[in-house]
């Protein structure tokens, strides 16, 4: 049974207005320059802190971590309390995350902020989209809204290592966090002045009462965020622990995380995962495995990469971060190109171009070593930039047509989970091949995973076209996932 959430009207829908895009585009940026300044960093942090490389991954995997259970959290505050409301917490927790890293004491401290600042970008994504489509539940996906939104961020994220390099070399590590404050005071006064009112909330409790905390706990499922947060936890410390040792009793927690989850799900009211939505939607499931795989082959050569080429290569963190710029930038320059299509075409052949490109990017990796040109370092990056444009536009794409407006915060946080599943598991991928030091041997290692993982989503790719094709014609609806009973209006509750 799912959340008994009113159903948006129907009537003519209004496409995002430029302000409407610009200041859901503003919040966003915040995620992936956090996520790609932190890569030309990791080795100054690490120094400063007398921390090793395994160690300091935890900054990317503690961030991936909180990203991936925050998500699809911050998606259902949207759903229910407004994606106004979220959006605009979220940049506060940012802004207050990022000073107070900028003085962090010590390296526990500066993981907890990392933390931190995970769930305050995590909810700008989810509630930008969930704007989105409030204004136009019934319309196709608003590719040039969409083709906007990855312009900006892939422009963030080339532009995170060179602004990062910049940083660490003339202010330190610290000021890759500073640098948060400022775009966090602009970002609130776009969002207060440019974003849409939120309607009355779906759910209205009194946080002042046991039975209104109660309440708020049925409504986001406190037990399946722990089992789900249990379940990522004991996989990926397993992982990481795995370069020194085996440890079977965190495979053990994995397990029963899982366990546990499962059984919540079925039986929640409101469940963080929804599984019987996910069995009755499998173009669903396949878009998030789909993006889990792309976002592993990114983010491993995104963050493998500065690190092969700072300790093995010997260039600076500016050095490192200039090189990664067409990985990034390249995605820019294709994005209106894969708007384009996805206008004229749909999604599936964006998702296909995407893939086949992925593959054709991470063969060359395979040939990287001691002595392999900067200019061939650039031309294989720019290769690898090609598939940012289109898968994320193609699978974004999909995933806006494939689900209904009232719990498009919702889906859209999963969605981002699936992007930090893979982002996880290219960390500790890293942590594991690197273990002790990077060499060009363990890049060759990381090179292999990434042209298995990519040949298997050029395949994945073709086989699921359909699954959107049929999905996009016949969308799940509140109605259908209700076994065609209506779902009508929340009754009024006790008021904040």
């Amino acid at each position: 049974m799912t959340d008994r959430v009113a159903v948006p009207p129907a009537g003519p829908g209004q496409r995002p207005s430029g302000r409407l895009v610009a200041a859901v585009a503003t919040g966003t940026i915040l995620n992936p320059i956090n996520s790609s300044m932190i890569a030309v960093a990791l080795v100054s942090i690490a120094a400063a802190f007398g921390a090793g490389t395994s160690t300091s991954t935890w900054l990317i995997s503690g961030f991936f971590l909180a990203a991936a259970i925050a998500m699809p959290l911050m998606g259902r505050f949207a759903d229910l309390f407004g994606p106004k409301r979220t959006f605009v917490t979220g940049l506060v927790l940012v802004g207050v995350s990022g000073a107070v890293g900028a003085v962090a004491p010590t390296f526990a401290v500066l993981v907890v902020c990392r933390v931190a600042m995970a769930f305050g970008t995590s909810t700008a994504y989810p509630s930008g989209l969930a704007i989105f489509r409030s204004r136009d539940p019934h319309g196709d996906a608003p590719a040039v809204a969409l083709a906007i939104l990855g312009i900006v961020s892939s422009v963030m994220a080339a532009a995170g290592p060179v602004i990062g390099g910049i940083l660490v070399g003339t202010a330190g590590w610290q000021g890759i966090f500073a640098l948060n404050v400022p775009i966090v005071a602009v970002g609130l006064l776009i969002a207060l002045r440019w974003l849409p009112s939120d309607r009355p909330a779906a759910v209205r409790v009194s946080l002042r009462s046991r039975a209104g905390l109660a309440q708020l706990a049925e409504a986001i499922d406190v037990p399946g965020i722990l089992f789900f947060a249990v379940m990522i936890i004991g996989l990926l410390a397993f992982l990481v622990a795995l370069p020194t040792e085996v440890d079977p009793p965190l495979i053990g927690v994995a397990a029963a995380g899982v366990v546990f989850l499962v059984a919540q799900e079925l039986r929640a009211t409101s469940p963080f995962v929804d599984l019987r939505m996910l069995a009755r939607q499998p173009a669903l499931i396949w878009l998030y495995a789909q993006f889990a795989g792309v976002n592993l082959v990114f983010y491993g050569v995104f963050f493998g990469l500065p690190i092969w080429l700072e300790d093995v290569r010997g260039f600076s963190a500016a050095q490192a971060g200039m090189l990664l710029l067409p990985l990034a930038g390249i995605g820019v320059l294709a994005s209106p190109i894969a708007a384009r299509i996805v206008s004229r075409r749909g999604p599936s052949p964006a998702i296909v171009i995407g893939s086949l490109a992925l593959v054709a990017g991470s063969i060359p990796l395979l040939g990287f070593g001691d002595t392999t040109p900067v200019v061939v370092i650039l031309l294989v990056g720019a290769v690898l930039g090609l598939p940012t444009a289109f898968n994320n536009l193609g699978l974004q794409a999909a995933l806006y047509e494939t689900t209904p407006a009232s719990l498009m915060g919702t889906a859209s946080g999963q969605f981002q989970t699936f992007r930090y599943t893979g982002a996880i598991a290219s960390s500790a991928l890293i942590a594991i091949v690197f273990a002790g030091s990077p060499t060009s041997e363990g890049f060759d290692q990381l090179a292999v995973v990434f042209v298995v993982v990519s040949a298997l989503l050029a395949v994945a790719s073709v086989a699921g076209a359909r699954l959107v094709r049929r999905a996009a014609q016949k969308p799940i609806t509140l109605i259908e996932a209700e076994e065609a009973e209506f779902v009508g209006p929340v009754p009024p509750a006790e008021s904040v």
